[in-house]
C-alpha cells in the first residue's frame, strides 16, 4: 500500500522558525529589535502550544517583521545551511519518495520551495502560505483565502487533498497533532530534535527525536543503520559540560552518572570517563553492548587496553593528558560510530576511512587468524555482493575491516557474517 509522509517545515525539516530568522534579519537596524524578536518569538510558541489561534499569531507576526523580497533572499540562503541533520544526511530517502512527501506548513511557499527543492521535492508537494507585497517589494500581509492561515489549515486542506493509502505525520507543533487528532493521519510523529513541546509529545503515537528514527521503526532505508538517539552514552565523573552537549548534538542518548559502581552496564554503547576513575575487566565483561570508551586522560593502569582490544572496544584517551582531551576525544568516539574511524585509538589499529556514497557500510572485528579474511570476502561472494572498497588493518592479533558493499543484498548476509566463526564483534554502519 502506498504510503504518504507530511512533513512540517519550521523545527521540522529545518532546525529554525523562518519567520524568527527572517525577523533577525529584516529588524537588523531597528531599534525596537530585541523586543520584536521577543515578540515575534512569543507568538510562534503560543500557536505551536495550541494556546494561540494560528490565524493570529500568523497576522501579528507578519506585521511586526518589515521584511522585503531582499530579506527573503538572505533568509534562503541561511535556511538551506539549516536543514535539520538527520534530514540532511537522508537526502536519498527524499530522492526516491520524492512523488510521496509532502512539505506541509504554515510557513510560507516563498522560503520553503527553494530549501526542499535541494532534497528533490518538487513544488507542486508544498503547500504553504504566500505573501503579499507591494510596489516597494515589502511584505503587508498574505492570502488570506489559503486553509493554511487558519486555525486547523492543515486537516482543512489534507481533507481537500484526499489522498489515498497510509498517511503518516511529522512535526513539531500542536497543528501537526491536530491532523491525528481528526483522523487525517494514521500516525503523528512528534520531531524533538530541534525542539521539544510537552504539549505535543504527550499525545504522539512516537516520539522521533530524529528522522532516522521515524525511518528505522518504519523500517525504510536510511543513512545510518541504527539511530544514534537509541546509543546510549554513559559520562561517568566530573566531564566538562561542553564534551557532553558535543555527543548530544551529534545525536547520542547521555546519560550522566558520579560513578559506575553497581550501575548495569549491558545498555551502554558508548561510555566517557573523567580522568582518575577505574573500570576494571569484571565491568567491561558486562558491557555486552559497548562499542568505545572515551578517556580524559592517561587510561595506563585505569583501563586494560588489550582486554578491551580483545572485546572489540575501541579505546581513545589522551596519553599526554592535555588539557584540551574534552574537545577531541568525544569527537574521537563519535567518528568511530559514525564513519568507523579508529584513528588515535590507543588499542585498535589506526584507521581513517572516506564516506562512501551509495553503499552500505559494514564494521567487522574478528581474531586475525589465517583464512578469515577469505571466509569473509567468501562470504559476500556466495551471496552475489559487490565489494566497492573494503579497508583492513590488524594489530595484537585483531583484524579490524571495514567493507563498503552495493546497497542491494538479502539481509541474510548480514547474518552470516556475524555467524562466522572468530568474529568478535559485527554492526552496520549505514
Amino acid at each position: 500500500m502506498k504510503t504518504n509522509y507530511i512533513i512540517d517545515f519550521d523545527s521540522t525539516f529545518t532546525q529554525v522558525e523562518a519567520l524568527d530568522e527572517l525577523a533577525k534579519i529584516s529588524l537588523k537596524n531597528n531599534p525596537e529589535r530585541e523586543q520584536h524578536l521577543a515578540d515575534i518569538e512569543e507568538l510562534t510558541n503560543l500557536a505551536m502550544d495550541g494556546k494561540l489561534s494560528f490565524r493570529e499569531s500568523l497576522t501579528r507576526r507578519v506585521q511586526l517583521l518589515h521584511a522585503n523580497r531582499e530579506h527573503l533572499d538572505a533568509l534562503i540562503k541561511k535556511l538551506k545551511k539549516k536543514v535539520s541533520a538527520s534530514f540532511s544526511r537522508n537526502k536519498e530517502f527524499f530522492k526516491d519518495n520524492s512523488k510521496d512527501v509532502f512539505i506541509v506548513s504554515g510557513g510560507f511557499k516563498e522560503f520553503i520551495c527553494p530549501v526542499v527543492a535541494n532534497y528533490h521535492i518538487p513544488e507542486k508537494n508544498v503547500y504553504a502560505n504566500t505573501f503579499l507585497f507591494d510596489d516597494e517589494g515589502y511584505i503587508y500581509g498574505f492570502d488570506e483565502k489559503n486553509p493554511l492561515s487558519e486555525e486547523g489549515g492543515k486537516v482543512k486542506l489534507l481533507k481537500e487533498l484526499k489522498l489515498e493509502g497510509k498517511v503518516y505525520g511529522i512535526g513539531d507543533g500542536y497543528s501537526d497533532f491536530q491532523l491525528k487528532e481528526s483522523g487525517m493521519i494514521e500516525k503523528f510523529y512528534a520531531f524533538t530534535e530541534n525542539i521539544e513541546r510537552a504539549s505535543v509529545s504527550s499525545k504522539a503515537d512516537h516520539i522521533a527525536p530524529t528522522f532516522d528514527e521515524f525511518l528505522y521503526i518504519n523500517k525504510l532505508p536510511r543513512a545510518i543503520s541504527y539511530p544514534k538517539n537509541r546509543i546510549k552514552c554513559y559520562v561517568i565523573g566530573d566531564v566538562p559540560h561542553h564534551a557532553i552537549k558535543f555527543l548530544e548534538k551529534d545525536g547520542f542518548s547521555t546519560i550522566q552518572l558520579n560513578k559506575i559502581e553497581g550501575e548495569d552496564l549491558s545498555e551502554a554503547g558508548m561510555i566517557l570517563f573523567q580522568d582518575g576513575l577505574t573500570f576494571t575487566n569484571e565491568q567491561i565483561e558486562k558491557a555486552s553492548r559497548l562499542k568505545t570508551i572515551g578517556y580524559l586522560g592517561n587510561s595506563k593502569r585505569k583501563i586494560d587496553k588489550n582486554f578491551c582490544l580483545q572485546k572489540g572496544i575501541v579505546l581513545f584517551d589522551d596519553k599526554k593528558d592535555t588539557w584540551k582531551s574534552a574537545d577531541f576525544i568525544p569527537k574521537r568516539m563519535a567518528d568511530f560510530i559514525n564513519n568507523g574511524d579508529t584513528k588515535m585509538s590507543r588499542n585498535f589499529p589506526n584507521l581513517k576511512v572516506p564516506l562512501m556514497d551509495n553503499a552500505h557500510r559494514l564494521i567487522h572485528i574478528h581474531e586475525n587468524i589465517p583464512g578469515i579474511m577469505a571466509q569473509i570476502n567468501g562470504t559476500f561472494r556466495n551471496n552475489n555482493v559487490n565489494i566497492v572498497a573494503q579497508f583492513l588493518m590488524t594489530k595484537n592479533g585483531i583484524g579490524y575491516v571495514i567493507t563498503d558493499i552495493s546497497r542491494k543484498y538479502d539481509k541474510k548476509l548480514l547474518t552470516e557474517l556475524k555467524s562466522i566463526a572468530h568474529t568478535i564483534k559485527f554492526r552496520v554502519l549505514y
